[in-house]
């Protein structure tokens, strides 16, 4: 079997067709819908800069222009953009903007009210302007915290539901509350954010030829503000910092079915591939199809080599059996069916054009790829250094990679040469010299490499900067990626801490024995402190030992995300009942302790204090026999 080669996503080539030019050369100056001139980007952090195609806070009285009201009650009033849907089985939009292929959506969304948590709100990513289906939808559930709360969805162009990804907001958005939502759309891939968060992506956005932006209600009245959509340069094949590394399907998910087939093709989609990864090469009558092998006999039912066999003769070959029953009557794919599907049910193919091809045989397999329009939505890859020349030849807008199974002497002149968007080199050849990479990088050359299937070998390569990683796991890849993004991307939670008792500004005298109490989060070790020395938490505080007058306890609380701390004040008074605390536990002598207490009970506090004085070290040890004098000193002056 000749090395198994797979892809990667290298740049995507500048979008020079003509559906770009006249989305530019229509796109009127309107209050609610600017220029690049006319309305600078925002500066905010939150927003990646890119032409503002629309931008709107509401402010008149009525729908801005270019709005269509499609289904239900749209009205501007307040400031806010109002839409209401009856029942849950009314499905109330709105549209707008224009078709872009990279684009980001945002808008301050808040639900008015709802017929129960399940109802929702969207952001409309593709549908046509008249909201007839199929289209796709970012949606936002009332109850947000439950694991559908957030979606990404298609209604097909049978009118029915084909929910993709779903995922738990962290708070619940209920009613009445403003949540910030947005979307990043590139091609079929979305990320959603949920109030400057991202929360999940996708690779399974359904797209459309001309289908614009829009806002969707169900169940529910909810009303909108500073919608804003972003148009954003094509996504780099490069990985950006933080990013997680791409998931290239190799042959489809072919660890969990038959590989090169449109079985193997869902099950990718479906676990998160950003790339299935297939072969193509040609039958006896010229038709491309997906397979691996040089002849059929591996997997499928045949015999032969497939350039000896006709269509009609590929068709009739069963190419599931051999890998488990269930599959059994599974294809090979033409592919014209591969794009097909890919087109209709979301996801971009790495082709590889397998073996030696003629410049007429790549021209089948270019023709083929824009006849099903899929030019956006494709990169090709090979060994066949001539193959890649006659794809840029035919087809410049084509995004290239160059497989290797062993590293080139210069790979970055070799991908000047032959306008490579991607060097796809074989996983052992690449350890050898990892520092290719960035060199390859500084040329605007992606790095994808194949086959690797262990999450170490993962580890290793997103640490040396790899783009993508072909693989026979890409379910695991996926879910790997978003495990290490959260554990590098989200940054150890601040500690928090706060004293709950004693109350602050407490006045306490010391027949009280009050327990500090103090709450924590996100803390490995909390210290507390009174009047700077250490006292433990949970234990009463000993006020007998204590001067009156005022005393700061302090709580430190420290953790993966640094340190916050927390003071109180509280004021410890002279009282009858407090000085009496101090005899009774001063350990004096029985005709002592008496004395006293007839002095405190007559109020001679004068006496009292002189008294404890004289007996300072005798009867009494000195320290209570002064705080016993600083007590009734005190309340001698008081009365």
């Amino acid at each position: 079997m000749s090395p198994p080669a797979r892809t990667a996503r290298p740049r995507r080539a500048p979008r020079s067709r003509v559906a770009l030019l006249a989305s530019v050369l229509l796109a009127v100056s309107l209050p609610t819908v600017a220029s690049a001139e006319d309305s600078p980007p925002s500066a905010d952090a939150d927003t990646p800069a890119g032409r503002v195609v629309l931008s709107t806070d509401f402010s008149g009285t009525s729908l801005p222009q270019g709005f269509k009201a499609v289904e239900g009650a749209w009205q501007v009033k307040d400031g806010r953009l109002y839409g209401s849907s009856a029942n849950a089985s009314q499905l109330s939009r709105i549209t707008f903007g224009e078709h872009l292929n990279d684009f980001r959506i945002e808008v301050t969304a808040r639900f008015e009210s709802a017929v129960d948590a399940a109802r929702w709100t969207a952001m409309g990513l593709d549908l046509p302007a008249n909201g007839a289906v199929p289209w796709s939808i970012a949606t936002m559930r009332t109850g947000t915290t439950a694991a559908n709360g957030l979606e990404f969805a298609q209604r097909t162009p049978a009118n029915a539901w084909n929910v993709t990804d779903t995922h738990a907001a962290p708070y619940a958005a209920g009613t009445g509350r403003d949540v910030k939502i947005a979307a990043e759309v590139h091609g079929t891939k979305a990320v959603w954010y949920f109030d400057g968060k991202e929360v999940t992506r996708t690779s399974k956005v359904a797209r459309s030829a001309d289908g614009v932006q829009g806002l969707l209600v169900n169940g529910a009245s909810a009303s909108y503000d500073d919608l804003k959509v972003t148009e954003l340069p094509p996504q780099s094949y490069i990985r950006a910092a933080g990013a997680p590394l791409t998931v290239i399907a190799h042959r489809g998910a072919s660890s969990a079915a038959p590989e090169n087939t449109l079985a193997s093709q869902e099950i990718a989609r479906r676990g998160g591939a950003d790339f299935v990864e297939n072969d193509v090469q040609p039958s006896k009558d010229g038709v491309p199809y997906v397979l691996h092998d040089g002849t059929v006999d591996r997997t499928t039912d045949g015999s032969g080599a497939v350039r000896s066999l006709t269509s009609a003769q590929i068709d009739a070959l069963d190419a599931g059996s051999w890998f488990a029953p269930h599959y059994k009557g599974a294809r090979v794919p033409t592919l014209a069916a591969q794009l097909d599907d890919l087109r209709t049910r979301g996801g971009d193919l790495l082709l590889e054009i397998k073996g030696a091809h003629t410049k007429d045989e790549v021209a089948t397999i270019v023709d083929t790829i824009r006849d099903h329009g899929m030019t956006g939505r494709v990169f090709v890859q090979s060994f066949e250094v001539d193959a890649l020349r006659y794809t840029h030849e035919l087809a410049p807008d084509l995004p290239l990679g160059l497989l290797r199974s062993t590293l080139d002497a210069d790979p970055v002149a070799l991908a000047k040469e032959l306008h490579l968007a991607a060097y796809n080199p074989e996983d052992g050849a690449l350890s050898k010299k990892p520092s290719v990479i960035s060199d390859l990088h500084k040329a605007g050359v992606a790095v994808m490499v194949w086959t690797v299937d262990s999450a170490d070998r993962w580890k290793a390569l997103e640490s040396a900067g790899v783009d993508g990683v072909i693989t026979n796991r890409p379910t695991e890849l996926n879910g790997w990626n978003s495990a290490f993004r959260q554990s590098r991307s989200v940054p150890p939670a601040k500690p928090a801490v706060r004293i709950t008792s004693p109350a602050a500004d407490a006045v306490l005298d010391r027949a009280q024995s009050p327990v500090p109490t103090v709450q924590s989060d996100n803390s490995s070790s909390v210290t507390l402190t009174l009047d700077g020395r250490s006292v433990p938490a949970g234990k009463p505080l000993e006020l007998a030992t204590l001067a009156t007058g005022p005393h700061t306890l302090r709580a430190v609380a420290s953790g993966e995300g640094g340190t916050a701390e927390d003071t109180m004040t509280f004021t410890l008074k002279a009282t009858p009942t407090g000085l009496a605390h101090l005899i009774f536990t001063s350990g004096a002598k029985d005709s002592a302790v008496g004395s006293m207490t007839a002095m405190l009970g007559l109020k001679q506090y004068s006496v009292l204090a002189t008294w404890a004085k004289v007996q300072s070290g005798k009867s009494l040890s000195k320290e209570r026999a002064a705080l016993i004098a600083e007590d009734a000193r005190a309340l001698a002056t008081a009365h």
